[in-house]
């Protein structure tokens, strides 16, 4: 998360107290709150702290652009705090909000407490219904989906590309283990269990009878099973990971995978009704 530096001046003004109607800080306050969210500062016992609003600046300056700067926002709207000032969370949730969609954010409740998510997060949803006869699998694959969108909005771009691979894992498997009564339990390859369900959907592109223009489309498919198996692995929360993504590279893997997840149920909905799918 970064926000501009006039964002910055009213987040420090706003955290330190010095917005009328909203809860005080002392320094001694202002420390501990930094301090919580991982700055080290000891508050002088004999005077010489800075202005509280400038040393509030300069923390919130420090944590610009990383994801803590998310949790100093939720910090600073701990509802337990507004008890007994002028101003309700409501009034502050309103102005916080006034200032940050000028940087694309915007404060939402979850629970009890409130975080910060960007506003240009798209829905993310697939254009046809999972139809899975097992309800474990539509369920984890409905997750999934749930859990792109929300990841998304959150900035966590690594999340969001672990689930998308989870997502094609899911529907992958569904498919197979509704086509495929002797299919095996999911090893992780995520390769593999892509082409036994090119298999079972006839849409292997070394087919003879597919048109060589789709074979390329259905090729391209392959690569991006690939991908989305490398980008977890390099830029994913669920390794350690190489370079940190960015949203654009977060939301081409979402993307990537509801389209393939659409392609596949599509393409099983189809043959089933013209009859040529036939189970193993």
């Amino acid at each position: 998360m970064k926000i501009s530096d006039y964002t910055i001046q009213f987040l420090g003004n706003f955290i330190a107290g010095d917005i009328e109607g909203f809860p005080y800080r002392s320094g001694f306050k202002l420390v501990e709150f930094f301090n919580g969210l991982g700055s080290k500062d000891v508050y002088p016992s004999g005077g010489g702290f800075p202005t509280r609003r400038i040393y509030a600046q300069d923390k919130v300056r420090e944590l610009n652009g990383k994801p803590r700067l998310n949790d100093c926002i939720s910090k600073a709207l701990d509802p337990r705090e507004f008890g007994k000032s002028e101003k309700t969370i409501e009034d502050a949730i309103s102005l916080l909000n006034k200032n940050l969609e000028y940087d694309g954010y915007e404060v939402v409740r979850e629970g009890r407490f409130y975080k910060v998510r960007e506003l240009t997060s798209s829905i993310v949803r697939m254009g046809v219904e999972a139809q899975i006869a097992d309800d474990l699998t539509k369920s984890l694959i409905d997750e999934n989906i749930r859990k792109c969108e929300s990841k998304l909005g959150d900035g966590d771009y690594s999340g969001a590309i672990t689930n998308a691979r989870s997502l094609v894992e899911s529907v992958c498997s569904g498919i197979e283990k509704e086509l495929d009564s002797s299919a095996q339990s999911y090893d992780g390859d995520l390769g593999k269990l892509y082409k036994r369900v090119q298999r079972l959907l006839n849409i292997e592109p070394n087919r003879k009878d597919i048109a060589e223009p789709l074979k390329q489309v259905l090729s391209g498919l392959e690569s991006v099973v690939h991908g989305l198996a490398s980008l977890r692995n390099k830029m994913s929360d669920a390794h350690v990971t190489t370079y940190p993504p960015s949203r654009h590279h977060a939301k081409l893997a979402v993307y990537s995978a509801i389209t393939l997840a659409d392609f596949l149920f599509e393409t099983k909905n189809y043959q089933q009704l013209r009859g040529t799918l036939k189970k193993k």
